[in-house]
């Protein structure tokens, strides 16, 4: 094994082929129709048969100009990169700003883990759901 994957910091790197992109993947996600939401966040996500999962933000120029826009990516980015690793693999996440204000970075980093969670949950009961049907 070499030294780069030994470090520590490995684990919380934000890697490009974690980022959703594609306007394409985007809307798989929301076609999915699968949510969660608090005071400032909307989830939704989406299996992507990878052995990882993506992140994709929306936000709307309702929350300023793109300073603002900007300093929300960072901050949501941030909070998905620091608990990535307790989330579910294999999912492609959007993440859209619900209300006007600025979440703090641990409110965030709180609210993140939850509501993948519960995400995760209807997915997996879409999927069982799905395999009961199929003969």
């Amino acid at each position: 094994m070499d030294a780069e994957n030994q470090s520590p910091a490995g684990d919380f790197r934000f890697r490009p082929h974690e980022h959703l992109r594609r306007p394409e993947d985007f809307r798989r996600v929301y076609d999915a129709r699968r949510s969660a939401s608090n005071d400032w966040l909307i989830v939704y996500a989406a299996r992507n048969e990878r052995p990882y999962s993506r992140l994709g933000l929306s936000i709307s120029r309702k929350y300023g100009g793109a300073v603002q826009r900007n300093r929300l990516r960072r901050l949501y980015r941030e909070a998905y990169r620091l608990k990535k690793s307790q989330f579910p693999t294999g999912l492609d996440i959007v993440l859209i700003p619900r209300g006007t204000g600025e979440p703090t970075l641990a409110q965030l980093m709180d609210a993140l883990p939850k509501l993948l969670d519960q995400v995760a949950k209807k997915l997996d009961r879409d999927a069982r759901k799905l395999a009961e049907e199929s003969p």
